[in-house]
Parts: C-alpha cells; sequence; structure tokens
C-alpha cells in the first residue's frame, strides 16, 4: 500500500476522532514536502478550518498529534502555517522497498479483456525518399508513446499509413525511367529507399534546369520574372510527362503499375532495415494507394447525406463555419482525393479491422487544423472516436546548422545519423576507456546502445510539444541530462549487483526493517516509488519527456548516494543488504523507464 494512500486514510480517522466530521479521500491533499522543510510528505490544512474552528497553526499541530501516537508510519511532524510536514519512519519507507521489490514490473499496469483499444498511427513515410530526422522523431514519440500508454494498462495497436501515391511518388519513378540505365537496389550496392531518393533529387535538378531554360527564353520575349516563371512551370514538358504519369497510374496501367510497385518494394525493403535498427515496429500497415478510394465513397455517402455540397465545378466540400472554421475541399472537381479524403479512407478501414476506443495520431505540428477539421468530419460521419481523436501534435527538429529540404537532397538521413550516432559512441567510449577488457563483438554492441540511446534520450527528453536542436555531439556525454550518463550509471550498478554475488551476497525478498535509514536512502526510495506515479503522469499527459527526465534525477540522485555511501564495504551486514537491495531496486526502474522510451541498457560499460 502506497504511504500516502496509508497517511489519508489515518488523517479521516483523524478528522472523524478530533472534529466528529466525515470526509471524503479528495479532501485530503498530500503532497510531496518542499525541500527546505523538513519531512517528507505534508498534508494541507486548511480544507478542514470550518470543521476545526481553529487556526491553522492550531489545527496542523492536532492533526500532527494524532497522526504521530496513531500512525505508526510517522516518525515526527512539524507545522509551518496552514501546512503539516510529516516524517516517515525507517521502517515504513524498508516496508515500501519491499513492496517495490516484490513487483518486476513495478510501475507498469497489465491489460486486461476489458481494457479499452487505442490505436497510435506514426511514421507515416513516403515512398520517394528514404526516412529523415524528422521522421527518426516522429517514430521515437510514436513508440514511445505506444510503451507509454500500454503501461497504462491499454490494449494498443500499433499502425502506419504510408502515402504511396502521388505527384510526388510519379516524380522519382519518372526520373529513374529516363535516367537510370535500369540501375537496382543490388547492382548500385546502395539501400532501395535511398537509391528511389536519389531519383527524386535527380527529378528536381532536371526540372529546376529546365525551368531556368524555358525562363530565359520567355524573359527574352519581355516578360517579367514572376509571369516568365509561371509561364515556364505551366510549360514544363517533364512536368506533364509526371502529371500524364499519375494519370495513367490512377487508371490502373499494367506498365506503370508494375514499374511503381517494383520501385516501391526497394523502399518498403529500406524502411524495415530502418525501422529494425531503430528499434520501432507496426502491428498493422495502411496503404494510401487502398485508403483513398474508400475515402472518397465516404465523401460521397456523407454528400448523399447532406453533410457535405457540391460545386459548380464537381468538387466536393465540407462547411465548417458553424463550427468556427471555414470550408474544406474534400473531392477535386476531377474526382482525385485530397488528404482528408484519404484520412476518412483509412479511418474506416481500421473502424473495420478493430474496435477503437481512442485514435492518437503522431503528426508534426504543421498539421493542427487538418486534425481538427478530421475530427469533425470522422465525427459527423458516425465514427464514435471521430470527436476524441488525439492529435500527438508535436515540434519540428532541426540540427545546428538549420532545415532541412529534401527535394534538395540537404535531409539529414536517418540511417546515416544512426551511424554517425554509432561510431561517435565508439570513439568517446574508447577514449574514456569505458570499453577496456571487453571483445570486439561486445564493445560493438554497446557502441550500438549507447549511441542510439544518447540519439533517443536526447529527443526524448524535450517537451514534444516544443520545436528542438539536435545536437549529436551534445547527446554523446557521460556527464548531464543524457542516454549515455544514465546508462552508465546502471552498468554501474549491475557492477556492484555483480562484485555482491561473487562475495556470496544474497539479496533477500524482504529486508528486515530494523535499521536507521539516512535522510538521503529515504529520498531515494521515494523517488523510486514516484515511478508508478510518473509512468501515470506520463500516459494522462501524452508525455514521453515526462518519463525520461525523471528517470535522469533518479539516476542523479542515486549517483550522489553512490559517492557519500559506502556500498560494498559497508561494515553493517543489515545496511549493506538493504543498500545492495536499494541499488537493485533503482536499476530496475532505470531499466523499466528506459526501455518505455525504447532506449537499451547495457549491463556492462
Amino acid at each position: 500500500m502506497k504511504i500516502e494512500d496509508k497517511l489519508v486514510a489515518s488523517v479521516i480517522s483523524g478528522l472523524k476522532a478530533l472534529y466528529g466530521q466525515e470526509v471524503p479521500e479528495k479532501m485530503v491533499q498530500m503532497q510531496k514536502t518542499k525541500k527546505e522543510f523538513e519531512g517528507h510528505l505534508t498534508l494541507v490544512v486548511f480544507p478542514f478550518l470550518k470543521m476545526s474552528r481553529k487556526g491553522p497553526e492550531q489545527t496542523a499541530q492536532e492533526i500532527g498529534e494524532y497522526l504521530k501516537a496513531n500512525e505508526p508510519a510517522v516518525a515526527a511532524f512539524n507545522v509551518i502555517k496552514g501546512f503539516l510536514n510529516l516524517t516517515i519512519a525507517s521502517a515504513t519507507w524498508i516496508e515500501l522497498l519491499n513492496e517495490i521489490q516484490a513487483d518486476e514490473q513495478y510501475g507498469l499496469v497489465k491489460a486486461t479483456e476489458t481494457s479499452p483499444l487505442v490505436m497510435i498511427e506514426y511514421s507515416s513515410p513516403n515512398t520517394n525518399k528514404p526516412l529523415h530526422l524528422g521522421h527518426v522523431r516522429n517514430n521515437l514519440l510514436g513508440n514511445a508513446l505506444a510503451n507509454i500508454v500500454a503501461a497504462n494498462g491499454n490494449k494498443v495497436v500499433k499502425t502506419n499509413i504510408v502515402n504511396d501515391r502521388g505527384i510526388h511518388i510519379c516524380k522519382s519513378m519518372l526520373a529513374w525511367k529516363k535516367y537510370g540505365n535500369g540501375e537496382t537496389p543490388e547492382t548500385s550496392g546502395k539501400k532501395g529507399d535511398h537509391l528511389v531518393g536519389d531519383y527524386y533529387v535527380s527529378f528536381d535538378k532536371h526540372y529546376k534546369a529546365e525551368l531556368a531554360e524555358l525562363m530565359a527564353g520567355f524573359t527574352a520575349q519581355g516578360m517579367s520574372d514572376d509571369e516568365a516563371k509561371a509561364k515556364a512551370e505551366a510549360a514544363s514538358p517533364l512536368m506533364q510527362e509526371a502529371r500524364e504519369m499519375l494519370v495513367k497510374w490512377e487508371a490502373g496501367d499494367p506498365e506503370i503499375r508494375g514499374l511503381w510497385e517494383m520501385m516501391n518494394n526497394w523502399v518498403y525493403a529500406g524502411f524495415d532495415e530502418t525501422y529494425k535498427k531503430m528499434g520501432v515496429s507496426f502491428d498493422k500497415i495502411y496503404y494510401e494507394s487502398n485508403t483513398y478510394l474508400e475515402g472518397k465513397e465516404k465523401v460521397m455517402e456523407g454528400l448523399e447525406k447532406g453533410f457535405f455540397f457540391k460545386k459548380e465545378d464537381g468538387s466536393v466540400w465540407a462547411d465548417l463555419t458553424a463550427e468556427g472554421l471555414d470550408h474544406k475541399l474534400l473531392l477535386r472537381g476531377d474526382g482525385t482525393s485530397v488528404y482528408m479524403t484519404q484520412d476518412i479512407g483509412t479511418a474506416k478501414l481500421r473502424f473495420a479491422d478493430y474496435p477503437i476506443d481512442k485514435m492518437i495520431y503522431v503528426v508534426g505540428n504543421e498539421q493542427n487544423y487538418h486534425f481538427q477539421v478530421l475530427s469533425i468530419l470522422l465525427d459527423k460521419l458516425g465514427f464514435e472516436w471521430g470527436k476524441s481523436l488525439v492529435h500527438f501534435s508535436y515540434g519540428m527538429v532541426e540540427l545546428p546548422e538549420g532545415k532541412m529540404k529534401s527535394r534538395e537532397g540537404t535531409v539529414v538521413d536517418a540511417d546515416d545519423l544512426m551511424e554517425e550516432m554509432i561510431s561517435t559512441a565508439k570513439e568517446t567510449s574508447q577514449e574514456l576507456g569505458k570499453l577496456d577488457g571487453l571483445t570486439q563483438e561486445e564493445a560493438d554492441d554497446i557502441a550500438r546502445i549507447v549511441g542510439l540511446g544518447a540519439l533517443k534520450y536526447f529527443i526524448l527528453k524535450v517537451d514534444a510539444r516544443k520545436n528542438m536542436t539536435f545536437n549529436p555531439k551534445e547527446s554523446i556525454d557521460f556527464n548531464g541530462n543524457t542516454g549515455p550518463f544514465i546508462q552508465y550509471t546502471y552498468a554501474r550498478i549491475q557492477s556492484v549487483l555483480r562484485k555482491a554475488a561473487e562475495s556470496g551476497i544474497l539479496i533477500p525478498e524482504q529486508i528486515p526493517v530494523g535499521i536507521e535509514l539516512s535522510e538521503k536512502e529515504e529520498g531515494l526510495i521515494q523517488m523510486v516509488a514516484d515511478f508508478a506515479a510518473v509512468v501515470k503522469q506520463a500516459g494522462e499527459d501524452y508525455s514521453p519527456s515526462i518519463i525520461a527526465n525523471y528517470t535522469y534525477d533518479l539516476v542523479k540522485e542515486y549517483n550522489q548516494f553512490y559517492h557519500d555511501f559506502s556500498i560494498l564495504r559497508e561494515e553493517n551486514e543489515a545496511v549493506k543488504i538493504f543498500r545492495i537491495s536499494l541499488s537493485a531496486n533503482v536499476a530496475k526502474v532505470v531499466r523499466l523507464g528506459m526501455n518505455l522510451l525504447g532506449i537499451e541498457v547495457p549491463s556492462r560499460m
């Protein structure tokens, strides 16, 4: 039983005994004592002044005396104005540690048959280019969020919607057809997604050269730059060919469809490698080429029911002025769909596949308006979870050098970034002697764990809603709020536990309660115990950064304890066993917290 729960029950009994009043649990506010005051937990007494008919200090004093006499968990108390600060007895902290020790999955709640089903969509790549730094933030947030939502007792389905159709896909296909000379991932030695991405960049390069040539001709005829640019874009043979290719694709042309399947399959094989290395996965992948027609059907159904209206050019719109928004295009005049139509189609398929209770979309904040509209439209079309869909909106991620552009090939590639992180981790670890005495295989594995851990932690510790700058060098630091600092502390504790085991010291199932603890030790137990509340809070706020920063604070606190107190050299056997057990439970919670973030922790370093 949590110490807070025990104290709340005792306060309720005390109020009955002292003032003859029954109070509900929610009226008893218990919080952590501020660092500048003595005590562990503080009771706010202002809500009880009416029943005590006394001042705040006297009321706090009376409740404190009652608790000291009747609740063994309370060792001492002090009163500061209307706040009653309670010092918890050492034996109670050890009992709490025993409870944590008995639960291998402490802080995590298992889903049951009746748990809600939450679907989380993340990644959403395009098949015309490899995954880049922006996708890295999306994937890491989506994966961590799925773990956190599952740790709060929900059933979770992780999904991905792949944007595998459209003019941008045709650009890569056309460039490969024109300039590729039959190049394949096998003949080039490139990953398929990289190869296709190169042709997307190639299309843009040829298109720009073509535009420059056309514009020069038009400006020579006396046109202004803006006029010449507009005319050049309309007259571009290359863009015309790409549009014709899209029309043929939509018409099901066998040659174009064959080329599309071949190049998309190259990309999927490349994506799979990247996802595997990143440690993210999906339960179900949807493809826009399958969902956009479903969306058109659903929009036409909404049109028939009078939810939407048609303009003279045949385009279909939703009037959202009653919701304080504007008119939203759902189908173009030529019958082709827009992103909104595709999202409605994907929703329809998902709802048919799963009994979804809540839907979370992990998509950047530039799409805030899109999801506001999607929520209203899904609700109008009868999707039960439409109104309560969650857009987990996150900020952009940049490098210290600035923004990235796919068409110009200046994007930070996810594969290159992960490789760079691993090799930097290896160099840094070697310089600091962290890999001494390890085999080549062990050293490589630790470099991978540390490099990817540094990347993931640096991205996940930032509040997702904020824009951020990712600095690779800063992230691989064995000091400060970084992944490697946390991983190194975990490995340090594992080393302590191995030495204890080699000395024949076994951690008992129940640590005896008869020892006096220091303030630092009590504080550490309190922090470890907080993990359950932290997981709950992270789930309620959809915030992986809460877990990241809690884990760092716990590790920082443990390192001070490790520095100030003997563990294996402690002469008092009972104290030694307690400290080893405390260390083991800190490590367990660090591992559980890091695992929720998708980060591995090494047992040696």
